[in-house]
Order: structure tokens, then C-alpha cells, then sequence
């Protein structure tokens, strides 16, 4: 299709936007349709935008953007000439674009494949399937600590956010992997002591402060490190995995309690169970009732339209 940059811009208003005014003023239920149309294009863009910008196809839009721009200029201000050119290199630049970047149309269509837009009706697949991974990390990683008898404190955050022990401590905003995490504890270095928090699945932040648990239940004998873990999880709904230096062994702190020495096995069901499989079953059923309200309010805008339009019509053939 051939886009005449120097079309009257007079007939254009008149044709498009005048008559799709008019329609809606005809049929009103057209401008709930249209709010949906305008953001889900606005979504789109914006993705888009986000997804391209600092790589060299930003460059590229902006260099396009700016050709549009003098292109449109030219046919308003009756340049034939430059607009016949520039016009001309529109309609080819767009062959131009799909071959010189085609290793990053075709990765990108890949991964849009890939994706699930289930996110937008029930679960994340994806993301579910990433904080599975990240746990099996973490996991790899408690079990390296115990066999070197490394001192370890994870704190796993959930629903509730503990942003102000995440800013007490050193941003990381990194990836989750059993080697960063190793790493970070080894004895010794700039970042061991304190405790790491796991936040959307980022290591976000390291040599975090905990507040100490001082109940009297709790046994002398547990150090520092396990009143922390049992402190922060009193405060908060985090899941904190914390090894010991003395001993080796993996416990894990949840709601004020701590569940001592378990396997490799154990971790692993009780992280998935409680992070994975909870989060997204809430966020599953919270998802399935917006879109019940969306509709039911949509459903309830189009009986008042119909109402109100059969009234109008009811006046005036009485008139």
C-alpha cells in the first residue's frame, strides 16, 4: 500500500475523523470499544518501545520517525519534488528495514511464539516456570553452603514487600544463580554478612539488616543468623533459608516458626509449595474475578446504552 503523504489534509478530516465522530454520536456504545481499541494499541506501543530502546533499532525509529515528519511537511507545504522523493524511499525503506534487521524480526517473533499471553486471563506460565528455576538455584546453592559449613541467610520475599530492608543492604538487582549466591557468602568478603533478599525474581539487594526475633520460646542455642530468619518472618510473609556455620544444616524460617535440619528434598517441596504454587493460584483467581467484573460492568454499560436509546426513539415517534 502506497501512502500519499501529500493528500489533502482538509479531505482527510472531513472523510475519516469527521465521519467516525458522527458515527459515535449514532451508536455510543462504539466509544467503549474504541477505549478498548486505543489501549490495547496504546499497550502495544509502549511494549514495544521499552523492548527496542538502547538497542540499534531505536536509532532506526528515530531516524523513520524523523523522515515522516519532513515528508509531511513537504507535501503541506506543496515541496512536490522533495516529497516525491522522500515519499519514494518510504515505500522502499520499508523493504530496506525488514532485510537489514532480520535476525531481529525473527527473534523477536520467536519469543512472541514463545510467550504465553495466558498472563492476561489465568497464570504466568512463564514466570511461574522461572521462579521454579530460581528455586532449584537456590536449592543447588543451600546445599553447596551446607557441605562447606557457610553460614547463609536467604530471605525469599512474597506478598508482602520488605523494601526497607531491601534499601538497608547493597543492590545487586541481579539473576538468580547458585554460583552469585555461594559467592556472596563465602567468608570473608565484602558482602557475606548479612542476609541476601530474592524479590521478583532478582537478587535485589545483599548485606541486609534483619530484625532479631526476641521471643523467650526460642532455644538458646540458635544463633544470630536463625533469630533473624525467625524475625523476619514474624514481620513479613517472607520464607527465609538460612544454613548454619556451626553445624551445616539447612532450616528454614516461615510465619514466626523454624522448621530445623531438612533435606535437600524437603527445601525444595516446601519453596515450591509455598512460593510457587500459592502465588500464582491467588493471582490465577484474582485475575478470573477482574475479568468477571470487567464484564459484568461492560455487560451492565451496554444494557443502560440500550436503555437509553430505545427511550430516545420511544420520544420521538411521540413527537
Amino acid at each position: 500500500m502506497i501512502i500519499d503523504f501529500g493528500m489533502n489534509w482538509e479531505n482527510f478530516y472531513t472523510d475519516n475523523i469527521v465521519g467516525y465522530i458522527k458515527s459515535l454520536q449514532e451508536n455510543p456504545f462504539e466509544l467503549i470499544t474504541l477505549i478498548i481499541d486505543l489501549t490495547i494499541v496504546i499497550f502495544l506501543i509502549y511494549s514495544f518501545l521499552k523492548v527496542v530502546k538502547g538497542s540499534r533499532a531505536w536509532q532506526l525509529i528515530k531516524g523513520i520517525a524523523l523522515l515522516i515528519v519532513i515528508t509531511w511537511l513537504s507535501g503541506l507545504f506543496n515541496l512536490q519534488i522533495l516529497n516525491w522523493i522522500l515519499t519514494g524511499i518510504m515505500n522502499l525503506g520499508f523493504i530496506a528495514v525488514i532485510v537489514i534487521f532480520q535476525p531481529e524480526l525473527r527473534r523477536g517473533l520467536e519469543q512472541l511464539g514463545t510467550n504465553k499471553f495466558t498472563k492476561f486471563f489465568g497464570i504466568d506460565k512463564d514466570l511461574a516456570t522461572k521462579t521454579k528455576e530460581d528455586i532449584y538455584k537456590i536449592v543447588i546453592a543451600a546445599v553447596e553452603l551446607s557441605k562447606s559449613k557457610t553460614g547463609a541467610l536467604i530471605v525469599i520475599e512474597r506478598d508482602i514487600k520488605i523494601q526497607d530492608v531491601i534499601a538497608g543492604g547493597i543492590p545487586l538487582n541481579a539473576d538468580v544463580s547458585p554460583q552469585l549466591l555461594v559467592n556472596i557468602f563465602e567468608p570473608k568478603t565484602p558482602l557475606h554478612d548479612g542476609a541476601v533478599v530474592i524479590s521478583g525474581n532478582k537478587i535485589a539487594s545483599a548485606a541486609c539488616v534483619l530484625p532479631l526475633a526476641d521471643d523467650k520460646d526460642i532455644a538458646k542455642e540458635l544463633g544470630t543468623r536463625h533469630r533473624a530468619a525467625i524475625g523476619i518472618s514474624k514481620e513479613s510473609d517472607s520464607i527465609v533459608v538460612v544454613i548454619s556455620e556451626e553445624t551445616g544444616k539447612i532450616s528454614i524460617a516461615k510465619d514466626g516458626t523454624l522448621i530445623a535440619d531438612v533435606s535437600e528434598d524437603a527445601l525444595k517441596k516446601i519453596l515450591i509449595s509455598n512460593v510457587v504454587t500459592k502465588r500464582f493460584a491467588i493471582e490465577k483467581k484474582e485475575r478470573k474475578n477482574k475479568i468477571k467484573e470487567i464484564r459484568e460492568k461492560l455487560y451492565t454499560e451496554k444494557k443502560e446504552l440500550e436503555t437509553k436509546e430505545s427511550v430516545a426513539k420511544e420520544n420521538e415517534e411521540k413527537k
